[in-house]
C-alpha cells in the first residue's frame, strides 16, 4: 500500500512537471526529471543497502511513473493511460513471473526469441506489395501468416505446460486447430499409437481442432468477403456443433487415465509455419490459370486438392480471387468443399497412423458434422435459386 501511494505521487508530481513545461518550456521539464530521478536513485540506494535486497524495479517503476504523469499531459493521455495499467500489471504478478522465468527451458526462450525476430526484425523489411505478374503474391501477408501459425503454436505449447492433462489437451487441441488442424491431428494420432490408453482425450483433440478450424474460416471468409459469409455461416455452425458435442463427450468419459502431453518438448513449429506458408503462396500462384482454364471446375478441383492439406490456403485464395469474377455460392461452394474434404481427410490421417478404433470415432463425428454442414448449405442454396 505505502509503495502504491509513493509510485501515485511521483505520477501526480510528473503530471505538474509537465503542466509547467507547457508554460515555462521543455527544458524545465527536464531538469524537474533530472533532479527527481537523482533523488529517487539516492533514496532507493539506502534502500537497497539497508534491506541487503538489489534490486532496479522500484527504481525503474518510479522513473516510468514519473515519465507518464508528464506524457499524460504533454503527449498522448490514452498512451500514457495503457502503459500505466501495464506497468502495474508487471508490478502485480512479480512473484509469478520470476516464478514462471525460473522453469524456463532453453528451447521455450528460444522459441520466444525466435518469435520475437521474426515479427520485429524480419516482417517490417518485407515489401508490403505483391511481386507477381498476377499480383497475389504479397510477402509481407506471407510472412504474417506464417508468424500467426507459429504464435499459435507456442501459445498451444504454453496452454499445455499450464493447465495439463485434459483441459490443457484441449485448449492446446484448439490453438493448434486455428494454426493447422491437419498438424495437430497429425501429432495427436502420433501420440494415441503411443499411448494407446489416452486415445479418447487424444481423440476429442483431433475434433476440437477440426472446430476451430471451422470457425477460423468462417472468421476469415466474413473478414474477406460478407457475401460468401452469408453462405456458410450456418453449415459451419452446425459442423462446429457436432464436433464440439462430440469432443466434450469424449475428453470427459471416466477413463482414469493422463494424456501423455507433458513429454512435449517442441514449443515452436517453425518449420510448419513455413511450409503452409509455402503452400499458400503456391495455391495463390495456381489459382488464376486454373480458374481462366477450367473456370468453376478448376476451382471446384483446386479447393478439393488443396482441403487435403491445409484449408487456410483455399479459403484466402479463392476469397480473393472471387472478386467480379465467380458467384458468391459458387465460392463458398468451393470453399465448403475443401473444409469437408479436410475434415475427412483426418479420418485418413488416424486411420493410418493409429487404428481403426481412433478412425472410426473421428469417421463418426467428422461424418455427422459433414453432413449437418452440407443440409444446412443445401437448404440455404435452394433458398438462394
Amino acid at each position: 500500500m505505502r509503495l502504491a501511494r509513493a509510485f501515485a505521487l511521483v505520477g501526480l508530481m510528473g503530471g505538474v512537471a509537465g503542466a509547467l513545461s507547457l508554460a515555462a518550456g521543455p527544458v524545465v521539464l527536464g531538469l524537474l526529471f533530472v533532479g527527481f530521478a537523482g533523488s529517487f536513485a539516492a533514496f532507493q540506494w539506502l534502500e537497497v543497502t539497508a534491506d541487503q535486497d538489489l534490486s532496479a524495479t522500484s527504481l525503474i517503476a518510479g522513473l516510468l511513473a514519473f515519465a507518464l504523469g508528464a506524457f499524460a499531459v504533454v503527449g498522448d493521455m490514452q498512451v500514457a493511460a495503457a502503459c500505466g495499467v501495464a506497468m502495474t500489471i508487471l508490478l502485480a504478478l512479480r512473484a509469478q513471473l520470476h516464478s514462471w522465468i525460473q522453469g524456463l527451458t532453453w528451447a521455450e526462450i528460444k522459441a520466444v526469441l525466435v518469435l520475437l525476430a521474426m515479427t520485429f526484425l524480419l516482417l517490417p523489411v518485407l515489401s508490403d506489395h505483391p511481386v507477381d505478374p498476377w499480383q497475389v503474391l504479397n510477402p509481407r501477408e506471407l510472412r504474417l501468416f506464417a508468424i500467426l501459425i507459429a504464435g499459435i503454436s507456442f501459445g498451444g505449447y504454453v496452454a499445455i505446460r499450464l493447465f495439463g492433462d485434459r483441459l490443457g489437451v484441449i485448449l492446446a487441441s484448439v490453438a493448434g486447430g486455428i494454426a493447422s488442424s491437419t498438424a495437430t491431428t497429425m501429432a495427436l494420432s502420433r501420440l494415441a499409437r503411443v499411448h494407446s490408453h489416452a486415445w479418447p482425450i487424444l481423440v476429442a483433440g483431433i475434433l476440437a481442432a477440426g472446430a476451430a478450424m471451422m470457425v477460423r474460416v468462417g472468421l476469415v471468409v466474413s473478414i474477406l468477403n460478407r457475401l460468401i459469409a452469408e453462405f456458410l455461416i450456418f453449415p459451419i455452425l452446425a459442423g462446429v456443433l457436432v464436433q464440439t458435442v462430440g469432443a466434450l463427450v469424449l475428453a470427459f468419459r471416466k477413463s482414469g487415465q493422463k494424456a501423455p502431453f507433458h513429454k512435449l518438448s517442441n514449443p515452436l513449429e517453425i518449420g510448419t509455419a513455413l511450409k503452409l506458408a509455402l503452400f499458400m503462396a503456391a495455391l495463390l500462384l495456381a489459382g488464376k490459370p486454373l480458374q481462366h482454364a477450367f473456370e468453376s471446375t478448376g476451382l471446384l478441383a483446386l479447393a478439393a486438392a488443396s482441403g487435403i492439406v491445409d484449408v487456410d490456403a483455399a479459403s484466402v485464395s479463392i476469397t480473393r480471387m472471387n472478386v467480379n469474377e465467380i458467384s458468391p455460392l459458387l465460392a463458398a461452394y468451393a470453399i465448403g468443399l475443401a473444409v469437408a474434404v479436410n475434415t475427412l481427410s483426418k479420418v485418413v490421417m488416424s486411420l493410418y497412423i493409429v487404428g481403426w478404433r481412433c478412425a472410426a470415432a473421428v469417421g463418426l463425428v467428422n461424418s455427422l458434422a459433414i453432413s449437418a454442414g452440407g443440409a444446412m448449405f443445401y437448404l440455404h442454396a435452394q433458398q438462394d435459386w
